[in-house]
């Protein structure tokens, strides 16, 4: 699954806005619009931003 659909259902799932998103997993408050726009991350910022949702849904499970 291409990481802007797993980030765009992390999103709906956890009610959290896209800059802020974008400011706490890779510190950009634009990475998800750019991404949007066609920006393609490079290997260590998606691994930045995937690691970011798992341990969000780890530490806010249950």
């Amino acid at each position: 699954m291409p990481l802007l659909r797993k980030i765009e259902i992390f999103l709906r799932e956890t009610d959290m806005s896209w800059t802020r998103f974008g400011r706490l997993s890779v510190r950009d408050p634009r990475f998800v619009q750019d991404l949007r726009n066609g920006r393609q991350p490079g290997r260590t910022i998606s691994e930045r931003a995937e690691n970011f949702m798992q341990m969000w849904r780890t530490d806010h499970a249950g």
